[in-house]
């Protein structure tokens, strides 16, 4: 017989009669297919003229034509519908535009070409209410905070990657192999997860094959990476000039070798060798392919990078693998499987002993060996050599991480879908410390040291949901999900130390000799939930859903194990009534109003319980053993709960030019879990304390987002992202009349406090008002330090703190609130411009409103102590009307110049040009006979330059608003390549 296959041509517009790239074009009946290279134009062989061929593409309603010998051209319409995307909202999906609960969609085409080892760092500044603070360090994972800080204590949203809570860091994904990403951030839409939505959800899928064609797709691309706004420091004769200043005042005999500063010169730079140009390199391989039955997608990544501080390393490997099977109409089974293995290595990487450490000592001595001070601390320091130890000291951590699932899903009397999934989240790490002995000059470590550990944590998840879907001839439908999860996890960890070794090749446990411990311990928790959620929509036009979930958490005591999280909301699609069916202005437009309780579980596995400490006594010079309770028990302790009101507005305009999305909302946390005060003539410990339910924090906030497609003509095109988001934070409650304190930086040195009618984690201390000039001023002023010897009492070129209560003695009544480290506003700015086959995004981001601790001022400014300093302090006062903001040099600081005081409070508002990136889509004419599909080559910058008033590294420092030793985020330069087979 003679074959009757014939070899079609097409190609493939969109409604302007561009050509779409990556159109799948398919037989009918078969997997035979392909997709459109980057002229839309496309080949297939079929089996013969009767065939036809389905076109399809994301945001285009799919067209079927037939087979025919001439070239087919397709022109796509835009599918309204398809547009408004469909997103994940737990145990479920839904149409964007039928939400009625308040959720972001981060646009992977606005982060696709951004470099980035984690989700978090890409997705910082694209979802309003959203603030994600990255740290430069290699390997660490961002903190996130959505709407606002809502407790004092565990604040981090649930995860949850393919259906399942991540227990381990972000890490573990690829962002490569991202679909999507939706946040869930008001009750209404995370009440589906009971007690762990209550500080948002974040919720991402991975990517699936699709029908057609089998690709391969490599992503590629190295960075370079610098420190930003790296502080200066004093020279050798600078310093040695400060040096004598210092310890005339106060009351000591100056160093003998600082007796002529000028031939000192420069000296020794530290920060030069300890800072370095970062290195990061990233590949991606991957796999898709699918049919009208199956599909799988699989991809290998490896990402290195080496940090911008010496010997700071981060290497990981992920392999992902996914796969959906329908065996027929009613019977669908698949998995979503991820192996990661990573390797952080460090050394002692202490940025402020770098700066700290002294421009008058030398790296290395004559013989080779690194340098230590030599002689009286007074006059040389103590601080160990950081070249040194960031060069001899070993920090090292392995993870071995598995996360995956699988799940079954049967389809039953037309309306009804039953699917059960079975998962599993396994977390290895290996912690390894190895320090050698070391001796340079008067820094000696006589004995070696190791330190090792491991610990493993076992998470299993087992969810079962039931769900309904009918749509009536009235133009109504009903969604109707029931379900329930059970999820335990089990928690070990051992480690071990040693010292002295007879030969430090042999770097093992067994071969110290000196000092041996041993340590572990263990835990688990496991909780089991009820759920339901109902959706009904009547002619796309009125809206309502409804959840609860019931939770039981091993966490809580008899009595209050179980708690019961309600919601319901509703939307108003305004725009399909009669009188704004003419609008021209609104195409859509649509109100929406949710109000739900969540809950936070996350206090701790056994705080209902007392704590007890095994100790040895010796009674009689016999040893028995005796378990001694720490911690007083609470079996009341129950879930905090939070309640969220949210109302909103959807809307697009000009005939879809515009599309503009408001929310608004009250979040108040209660029965927030509090540290309670024990007497200590309880018997109990007053350091280690049980936690009740006594506080509330209230969070109020306003949302905005705006996407505007400025220009759409065929060869160009301009589109705008603007992100809003104002959030108010206030202490209602807590345990008692006495503050609680936070962000303690040693021995009596706290910075925050957390009462009510402040903000959480408000900063608290003494206020400056200027300096000294005269003995006069000083007499006139409240007393500070009493006596008249400027070595040992307030003198001429202290800091004047104000008297408050107008007692005349400065002391701890004089403490005021100074600061505030919560953002009041967030914000970014994207910008994209599409000029043929170029394309350039601009993308700001920033935060204003808040105030940063800067800590590294109280070593960098202190000059009371034999350290190197800032070139800050070269303005300090040396005499009247030298300075009225940087105090004298004294050694000892006698006035407690270094107090906690508005003097290191700085504004931690900035505007950062986030992202830069240049792309540039490669015609297809040049591959015609090479096996590429696709090319793509791009530039990107990240951190390019930051606008802000504050002196030190970076003013992103974290929630608590303090910055001490803080790792710097870095500037970034990129070249990488996307290559379609």
């Amino acid at each position: 017989m003679v074959s009757q296959e014939i070899k079609l041509a097409g190609k493939v517009l969109d409604e302007l009669n561009v050509p779409l790239i990556g159109a799948t074009v398919l037989e009918l009946g078969s997997s035979n297919g392909t997709t459109t290279n980057f002229d839309g134009e496309f080949e297939i062989t079929v089996a013969s003229l009767k065939s036809k061929l389905e076109i399809s593409y994301v945001g285009y309603i799919s067209q079927t034509v037939n087979a025919t010998k001439s070239a087919i051209t397709v022109q796509m319409q835009p599918d309204i519908a398809a547009l408004n995307e469909i997103v994940i909202i737990g145990y479920g999906a839904s149409k964007q535009r039928d939400l009625t609960g308040s959720v972001s969609s981060v646009s992977l085409d606005d982060i696709g070409d951004q470099p980035s080892s984690n989700i978090g760092d890409a997705i910082q500044g694209r979802a309003a209410g959203v603030t994600v603070i990255t740290s430069g360090q290699p390997g660490n994972n961002p903190t996130f905070r959505i709407r606002g800080t809502g407790t004092i204590g565990n604040n981090d949203p649930l995860i949850v990657v393919d259906g399942m809570p991540l227990n381990g860091g972000l890490n573990q994904v690829n962002m490569n192999d991202v679909a999507s990403i939706q946040v869930l951030k008001d009750a209404s839409a995370t009440a589906i997860y009971g007690a762990r939505g209550s500080n948002g959800v974040i919720i991402i899928s991975t990517k699936r094959g699709k029908k057609g064609k089998g690709t391969i797709d490599i992503d590629i691309f190295t960075s370079f990476q610098q420190a930003t706004n790296v502080i200066d420091v004093l020279n050798a004769e600078q310093f040695a000039s400060l040096s004598n200043e210092m310890l005339v005042n106060g009351g000591f005999t100056p160093n003998p070798n600082f007796s002529n500063p000028s031939t000192l010169g420069a000296g020794t730079d530290w920060l030069d060798p300890f800072f370095t140009t970062g290195r990061q390199s990233n590949v991606t391989l991957s796999y898709a392919q699918g049919s009208d039955k199956s599909n799988l997608f699989t991809s290998l990544n490896v990402f290195d990078q080496d940090g911008i501080i010496i010997n700071s390393e981060y290497t990981r490997y992920i392999l992902q693998f996914n796969s959906d099977t329908e065996i027929n109409d009613h019977v669908k089974f698949g998995n979503s499987l991820k192996l990661n293995y990573d390797l952080k290595k460090n050394g002692d990487n202490n940025i402020q002993n770098a700066i700290l450490s002294l421009p008058t000592q030398p790296l290395f001595r004559e013989n080779g060996n690194y340098s230590g001070p030599i002689g009286q601390p007074i006059y040389s320091g103590d601080i160990e050599n950081p070249i040194g130890k960031s060069n001899i000291v070993e920090n090292t951590i392995k993870g071995y991480n598995l996360q995956g699932n699988v799940y079954g899903e049967l389809g039953f009397l037309k309306y009804f879908k039953f699917k059960t999934l079975l998962g599993i989240e396994a977390n290895f790490f290996d912690t390894r410390t190895w320090a050698p002995s070391y001796s340079w000059d008067s820094d000696v470590a006589p004995n070696a040291y190791l330190s090792e550990s491991a610990n493993k944590s076992l998470t299993l998840v087992w969810d079962n949901t039931l769900t309904f879907n009918k749509e009536f001839d009235n133009g109504s439908s009903i969604t109707a999900l029931l379900g329930t999860s059970a999820q335990e996890n089990q928690f070990k960890f051992i480690s071990g130390s040693v010292q002295g070794f007879p030969s430090e090749s042999t770097q093992t446990l067994n071969n110290g000799l000196l000092q041996p411990t041993i340590n572990g311990s263990g835990s688990e928790w496991s909780i089991f939930s009820f759920f339901a959620r109902g959706q009904f929509d009547y002619k796309n036009k009125y809206y309502l859903t409804a959840t609860v979930r019931r939770d039981g958490s091993s966490r809580f005591g008899n009595g209050n194990k179980y708690g019961t999280f309600p919601s319901a909301s509703a939307a108003w699609r305004i725009s399909e009534e009669d009188f704004l069916q003419q609008s021209k202005t609104f195409n859509d437009l649509k109100l929406r109003v949710g109000y739900g309780i969540t809950g936070n579980q996350n206090i701790g596995n056994y705080s209902f319980a007392s704590a007890y400490n095994t100790n040895l006594y010796n009674f009689n010079g016999v040893f028995v053993t005796a378990a001694v309770p720490t911690v007083l028990p609470n079996s009341n302790v129950k879930w905090e709960s939070q309640k969220q009101f949210n109302i909103g507005v959807d809307a697009t305009l000009f005939n879809n030019l515009m599309e503009v999305t408001v929310d608004g909302y009250v979040k108040n946390t209660e029965d927030m879990l509090v540290p309670q005060t024990v007497p200590a003539t309880s018997g109990y410990s007053d350091i280690y304390v049980p936690f009740i339910n006594a506080g509330k924090i209230r969070n109020t906030g306003i949302e905005f987002v705006l996407t505007t497609h400025n220009i759409n003509k065929d060869k160009f095109k301009w589109s705008t992202d603007a992100v809003f988001a104002y959030n108010k934070n206030e202490v209602i409650d807590i345990n008692s009349d006495t503050p609680l304190t936070t962000g303690s930086l040693g021995l009596n040195y706290t910075l925050g406090r957390i009462q009510p009618g402040q903000p959480i984690n408000v900063f608290y201390g003494f206020v400056q008002d200027g300096i000294f000039q005269t003995q006069e001023e000083v007499n006139t002023h409240a007393v500070q330090v009493p006596g008249n010897n400027p070595a040992t009492s307030t003198s001429p070129g202290d800091i004047r703190f104000k008297d408050l209560n107008s007692d005349g003695v400065i002391n701890d009544d004089d403490r005021t609130f100074i600061g505030n480290p919560n953002p009041k506003i967030s914000y970014s700015l994207n910008n994209t411009f599409t000029v043929g086959d170029f394309d350039l995004s601009i993308f700001f981001q920033g935060v204003y409103g808040n105030d940063i601790f800067n800590a590294n001022r109280l070593y960098t400014e202190n000059m009371s102590v034999t350290t190197n300093q800032s070139t800050a302090v070269i303005d300090r006062w040396r005499g009247a009307g030298t300075s009225n903001s940087m105090p004298r040099a004294v050694f000892g600081d006698p006035n407690n110049n270094n107090r906690q005081s508005t003097r290191y409070i700085e504004d931690g508002s900035y505007l950062r040009l986030k992202n830069v990136n240049l792309s540039y889509t490669l015609s297809a004419e040049k591959f015609k006979n090479i096996l590429f599909n696709s090319v793509k080559i791009y530039v990107s910058g990240q951190n390019l330059f930051t606008i802000s008033d504050y002196s030190g590294f970076d003013p992103e420092v974290g929630p608590n608003g303090i910055d001490n030793n803080i790792y710097p985020i870095t500037r970034t330069f990129t070249l990488g390549a996307t290559l379609g087979f």
